[in-house]
């Protein structure tokens, strides 16, 4: 290709990549690596669009932390799939491409929020033998370490993004994957005080009679699920950053789809048909704890720390 060739390619290229909207072309990659479909732009904005209807309502009848949260991990994840539908008829779109980047990168931070308050929740129920730490720390702590992560993230996706140089690109990246692997670490911790939280409660079952009820249990299972499936994908953006921004994984739009979209929808939508502010609302209703009067422990004097738990807040979960 002689100098005049290749000036008019990438004087074509630019013309392209700063276009609104151009068709795609099987020449030229859009900055995905691929064709994003159309198609599972709008199905996913759909999936996503559900829960966030559904939490914004509760949000506003329930005043609940963690109806908040859903609802704004599910509207972030939904305006990050619009962008990817728009992407599906505008591929070469650079405003479309970094929305969507930066959104699906930040929505799982709200659904994490949402598990580490619904955690410390249950444990100020069952009080401080259901845990190693005390509830208040986990809110605190975690989110404080997930919002450092999308700082770390954030540094080097800008630093990638302006990148002159593939050292310079490279840098950047690097400094994403460690961002993204200390988000890791932090899940990781996390789960580890989940199952000491779970392996409590079911080792003193007797102790804990009367104060685990049926919807607590139900809440239990949702919140184990969200947990995974977070994890999950906390493990497959950690590879496929570590693979770089032309590695395979990237590269294919059905591991997206399949190890982040799909379980993100299961990560929020598990809070729908169990609900914890609905749940726990629901028990919460007066008179709840002078029931509780009739467990072993708690059956005379003045309400104990348990009792006084289970009264009803508004806000609580």
């Amino acid at each position: 290709m002689t100098s005049n060739h290749t000036q008019a390619y990438l004087d074509e290229l630019k013309a392209i990549k700063d276009a609104s909207c151009y068709p795609y072309r099987s020449d030229i990659d859009p900055s995905y690596g691929y064709f994003p479909s159309f198609a599972a732009g709008v199905l996913f904005s759909i999936l996503f669009a559900i829960p966030f209807f559904y939490h914004t309502f509760q949000s506003v009848r329930l005043r609940a932390t963690t109806s908040i949260l859903l609802a704004l991990g599910a509207l972030t994840e939904l305006i990050g799939w619009a962008a990817r539908a728009y992407s599906g008829k505008c591929p070469y779109n650079g405003d479309a491409f970094m929305s969507q980047e930066v959104t699906l990168i930040i929505a799982p931070v709200f659904f994490s929020a949402a598990l580490y308050v619904l955690l410390g929740k249950l444990i100020l129920d069952l009080g401080p033998r259901s845990s190693m730490i005390s509830a208040k720390w986990y809110a605190i702590v975690f989110c404080s370490c997930d919002v450092g992560s999308l700082i770390v993230q954030a540094i080097g996706g800008a630093r990638a993004s302006m990148a002159d140089t593939n050292s310079d690109m490279e840098l950047g990246t690097h400094i994403m994957v460690a961002g993204i692997a200390f988000q890791l670490l932090t899940m990781t911790l996390f789960v580890g005080f989940m199952i000491d939280f779970l392996l409590r409660v079911l080792r003193t079952q007797g102790e804990f009679r009367g104060m685990v009820t049926k919807g607590m249990k139900l809440v239990f299972v949702a919140l184990i699920i969200s947990t995974l499936m977070i994890y999950i994908r906390s493990v497959y953006r950690t590879i496929e950053l570590a693979q770089g921004w032309h590695g395979y994984l990237i590269s294919h739009e059905g591991y997206f789809i399949g190890l982040d979209a799909a379980i993100m929808v299961i990560a929020v939508g598990v809070f729908v048909p169990i609900d914890p502010a609905v749940v726990f609302a629901g028990e919460g209703r007066p008179g709840y704890a002078r029931k509780m009067r009739g467990v072993k422990g708690l059956s005379s004097g003045e309400p104990s720390d348990a009792e006084l738990a289970m009264e009803p807040v508004p806000g609580r979960y």
